[in-house]
């Protein structure tokens, strides 16, 4: 399975996109996600390791306890993701104007 797959997989889940989100807003411990989604801490752990594995987030240490493990969003993979999208939207851009075009000549007019 390449890294796309393995994005797409672990993305595949609401919940997971939602983890996401959150993290978007900045890192939380794996008890704070947990709280804001209404789910058990175990439930979210299982969340959590399948977005690690997909490599979508990290974990660091915090600050003020050395102890506490937060998730952050990895942002490399969220390139390599755009990146693929960018050129999947660059696809049907051209076929949406040789379309257009086509339309343009066979009608004898702007669509």
């Amino acid at each position: 399975m390449n890294d796309l797959d393995v994005t797409f997989a672990a993305l595949a889940d609401p919940t997971r996109r939602r983890v996401i989100e959150l993290l978007c807003e900045r890192p939380l411990r794996a008890g704070e996600v947990a709280g804001r989604m209404g789910m058990s801490r175990p439930a979210m752990s299982r969340h959590l390791r399948a977005l690690l594995s997909g490599g979508l987030v990290d974990v660091e240490l915090s600050d003020e306890d050395g102890r506490a493990r937060r998730y952050r969003l990895r942002p490399e993979r969220f390139a390599t993701l755009q990146a693929w999208l960018s050129g999947v939207e660059g696809h049907w851009d051209k076929q949406l104007g040789a379309f257009r075009e086509h339309v343009e000549r066979t009608s004898g007019g702007p669509a």
